[in-house]
């Protein structure tokens, strides 16, 4: 037992000596979505790419052009539809934002889902407690959202009146947070 000890007490000292780490995100608290861990040292394109459930999002942030953008300092709140909100729309209309000549409409909705502050969940509803019940948030794209509280729950309206409820909040990035959402958010015009 003591031969044992000793060995691994050796491995371990050498292990330091070399300076043999795990790497950083193997120690990071990650949050599952769409069946990929989010590692908050990595930006939101970084971890947005390896979620099953966000595949039209990324898809629609590429065509978009935004990219660079969101992979850039921040710090960004991203309100990140599901692929599943996406389907929700009326038939055709993914794929006929993704055409190339309709990228300023596509940019428009999408920066419509991005406010420039690193908003977690606990600051949006002591926001939505501070201003009596609900509060209007404004993005980067223009549009003016309103969040408000259902039950435990935080949710988004758009200016067309559309409601978003947030499924999974908190999702901690390195440029910000994403909080899921299970609409897509639409600007009045």
């Amino acid at each position: 037992m003591s031969k044992r000890f000793s060995l691994l007490a050796a491995v371990a000292a050498l292990a330091l000596v070399s300076g043999a780490t795990a790497p950083a995100f193997a120690q990071e608290q990650t949050v599952m979505v769409g069946g990929a861990a989010m590692f908050p040292s990595k930006n939101i394109i970084q971890n947005a790419v390896n979620s099953k459930d966000h595949t039209t999002l990324v898809a629609a942030v590429k065509a978009a052009g935004l990219v660079e953008t969101l992979e850039g300092k921040g710090p960004f709140t991203v309100f990140a539809p599901t692929n599943a909100a996406f389907a929700k729309l009326p038939a055709g209309t993914v794929e006929t934002l993704l055409k190339p000549e309709n990228k300023a409409t596509l940019t428009k909705i999408l920066t419509c889902h991005v406010v420039a502050a690193n908003a977690m969940s606990m600051a949006i509803k002591g926001m939505i407690k501070d201003d009596k019940g609900e509060h209007k948030v404004k993005t980067v794209g223009g549009c003016t959202l309103n969040a408000k509280m259902n039950g435990d729950k935080i949710t988004v309206t758009d200016e067309k009146g559309g409601v978003a409820t947030v499924t999974i909040a908190d999702v901690r990035q390195s440029n910000g947070v994403i909080h899921v959402i299970d609409t897509v958010l639409l600007p009045a015009s």
